[in-house]
């Protein structure tokens, strides 16, 4: 299955909340979520859906949080294998491992609006993690690993306006970062609580235990 690329807004609307899949935009008045909190088509503003099952609730679920970090379908479901295998509770342990994406580090230093922004910065090469170019968004970064924007890139528009725009977010005891100096620090594995992903992971991990 391809990637998405249609209107991210609808997305947002389909999973009935704000995914801040857009940056900035999400968070001005411009957000189509904003004006239009009802799902997307033509029974949608009528509000005339049926009941959804269990089955449809957990996959809604599952759905939202793959378009949150931008994972497809396969690779998602080796994430689920993986949390199953790790010691602790299975979908706290997925939430850990998606949160860990190169991408999501990038996202959450402030390096970049989206995650969908810093995946393509990822892909182009913008980044090294230890030292070393790193240009695949799904690299796993580590305790004590380094992510850094390389010195070429350091002001480059994306980069410089998110970072810019970074002092308004709340600040993350598991990652240090340092927009400024174009810097973070992956400092420990981020707990359950520290995780602003508004989903229920229990249910996806039952969902694919079906």
């Amino acid at each position: 299955m391809a990637r998405y690329k249609g209107p991210v807004c609808r997305v947002c609307r389909r999973e009935g909340q704000k995914l801040f899949l857009k940056g900035q935009r999400c968070y001005g008045p411009k957000c189509a979520w904003e004006k239009k909190q009802y799902p997307p088509g033509q029974a949608g503003e009528s509000g005339s859906r049926r009941r959804p099952s269990d089955y449809a609730i957990q996959m809604r679920q599952k759905q939202k949080l793959r378009r949150i970090y931008g994972v497809l379908e396969k690779p998602f479901r080796k994430y689920i294998a993986e949390a199953e295998r790790i010691e602790g509770v299975a979908g706290e342990n997925l939430l850990r491992l998606l949160e860990c994406r190169l991408d999501n580090i990038v996202y959450r230093a402030g390096f970049a609006s989206s995650r969908k922004e810093a995946r393509q910065l990822v892909s182009h090469g913008h980044f090294t993690l230890n030292g070393r170019t790193a240009d695949v968004p799904s690299l796993r970064v580590r305790p004590g690993d380094v992510v850094k924007v390389r010195d070429k890139s350091k002001d480059i528009a994306p980069i410089a306006a998110a970072a810019a725009a970074a002092g308004g977010r709340p600040q993350l005891s598991w990652l240090q970062a340092e927009p400024g100096a174009r810097t973070a620090t992956l400092v420990a594995h981020p707990e359950r609580a520290e995780i602003d992903t508004i989903v229920d992971e229990q249910m996806i991990i039952e969902f694919y235990s079906r």
